[in-house]
């Protein structure tokens, strides 16, 4: 609360018991007004019951205060003005001290119990209108769009009910700390108190820091999945301690806004991945439309060099080497572009696995043979042991993946140093590895480097467009397997994936 309001509420307060007090006192002196022209006409036993009955009236208006001083006036003003001898605080008969006492404690009595039954009253209604007001948070919260809203929402309805302050604290961006998610508010808050709510789960509380004008309670945010941040309440500096109703409202309280959070991040994460999603389906759209479109007249370009060279009478030597560097080129371009249209259509999911059983060594054998002259530079050793069981691929799928292995180590490796290409059986899956002596991938990138358009170091001048690993793990993945990239202890970069074995079939040796 404001400085400025301490006053006020003290001056309201003194008036409002200067205005009990005035009321009580009028209303002795209005039922003994009343009753004076009675006595003689009715027994005292029934004047008594008029003072009584004020005692009640004022309990239930007025408050226990204000009952207890009725029942003492009435006392008084019954003894002075109807008990012989009158007008006198003396008493002839001593019967009448009875009379007194039983009047006072009456009195007392019913103003004590119908104090309690007003404030219980008085509880009763505060808890409907919080009860209420948490309904109409809860609605509230379940159409709140974003997290300004959500807080805001959240720090209203505290201040409304329970006249404190509020903050709600999420962890930050790096998971290592709590930063508020409120746009304006300066309430300050104990850190360590914080952080404490948020690993334990539970409600943390110190009055110690209240007296400084921190945050003295800390109520977790616990929904379904995890605990999603902590929230900060801090009470006027007036309020001694909250009662137990108001720690349960606050509790309640807390599970709503965590719900909350946790909706509003899971739709986030939906409409990002509803944007990726697009994103990559456009993507894919463009690039199949568009080498469609390229493959024709590049696959002519190739044939056009080629047919260049069988021009008779020859063409002269600087014709020749013009003609080679646009064969290379055009080829170049021709293998990028079926790169862009293989990535699309496994993208798309309209690639149809041939598998069959077959062993390992036939389609290795077969991708080093057709990679010819890009590893004329680098000796590949070759390690796969005789007792590898037969696989089930589409063959000419993997012998994809292995081509782009080996050209990618062949392309970053310096010249003249081995590629090693090795597998071998762990438990259900068989690992094919490729390693080469080459600077090896950037770290902490290992699974970056399969998405597309991804390459490895910038600037390293190789060409390429960073589509040969996001084609080697598409391929791998649409067998059940895993490909992964790492750096070897000795230098050099290594490629792994796996292949499930599954139940081969047996095959019998023939007969000598």
């Amino acid at each position: 609360m404001e400085p400025t309001a301490n006053p006020s509420a003290a001056r309201n307060e003194r008036l409002s018991a200067l205005r009990s007090l005035g009321l009580t006192i009028l209303a002795c002196i209005g039922t003994t007004v009343i009753a004076t022209p009675l006595l003689g006409r009715l027994d005292l036993a029934n004047i008594v019951m008029l003072f009584l009955l004020t005692v009640l009236v004022i309990a239930v208006k007025l408050g226990r205060n204000a009952a207890i001083l009725a029942s003492i006036l009435s006392v008084l003003l019954f003894d002075v003005f109807f008990v012989a001898p009158r007008f006198s605080l003396a008493v002839s008969d001593l019967q009448y001290l009875v009379t007194f006492a039983v009047m006072l404690v009456t009195g007392l009595t019913t103003a004590h119990f119908t104090s309690v039954l007003r404030q219980q009253a008085k509880d009763a209604l505060q808890r409907e209108q919080r009860t209420e007001g948490l309904y109409l948070l809860a609605r509230q919260l379940a159409g709140a769009l974003t997290r300004k809203q959500l807080v805001e929402t959240t720090e209203a309805f505290i201040k409304e009910q329970l006249a404190a302050q509020s903050s709600i604290l999420v962890p930050d961006e790096a998971g290592k700390g709590l930063v508020s998610a409120s746009v304006a508010n300066s309430l300050p808050i104990e850190a360590r108190l914080a952080a404490v709510a948020l690993e334990s789960g539970k409600l943390v509380r110190s009055d110690d820091v209240s007296g400084m004008g921190y945050a003295a309670l800390y109520l977790p945010l616990r929904a379904s999945m995890r605990i999603r941040g902590v929230l900060a309440v801090r009470f006027a500096d007036k309020v001694d301690e909250p009662m137990p109703e108001t720690v349960s409202l606050l509790e309640a309280l807390a599970s709503l806004v965590a719900v909350a959070l946790e909706r509003l991040h899971y739709v986030e994460v939906a409409q990002a991945t509803e944007v990726k999603m697009l994103t990559e389906r456009l993507r894919s759209s463009i690039l199949s439309a568009l080498s469609h479109d390229l493959r024709t007249p590049l696959t002519a370009m190739v044939g056009l060099a080629d047919s260049l060279f069988l021009v008779k009478p020859a063409l002269p030597a600087a014709a020749l080497e013009t003609a080679q560097a646009l064969h290379e080129q055009s080829a170049r371009l021709a293998g990028l572009v079926g790169n862009l249209l293989d990535m699309a259509r496994l993208n798309a999911g309209e690639v149809t696995l041939r598998r069959e059983w077959q062993p390992l060594e036939e389609v290795v054998g077969a991708g080093i043979k057709l990679l010819g002259n890009a590893l004329a530079d680098h000796p590949v050793k070759v390690d796969l042991p005789a007792d590898l069981p037969l696989l089930e691929f589409d063959a000419v799928l993997l012998e994809r993946v292995l081509c782009n292995l080996l050209e990618n180590a062949a392309k970053y490796a310096p010249a003249h140093t081995p590629i090693e290409l090795s597998a071998r059986r762990t438990g259900e899956v068989v690992e094919v590895m490729v390693k080469d002596c080459g600077p090896g991938f950037p770290p902490q990138r290992g699974d970056e480097l399969f998405d597309m358009f991804v390459r490895g170091p910038t600037d390293s001048g190789k060409p390429g467009a960073g589509l040969g690993l996001a084609i080697c793990k598409a391929i791998v993945e649409a067998h059940a397997g895993r490909i992964q990239a790492g750096n070897r202890l000795e230098g050099g970069a290594c490629v792994s994936f796996t292949l499930p074995v599954g139940n081969p079939p047996v095959v019998e040796e023939e007969l000598a």
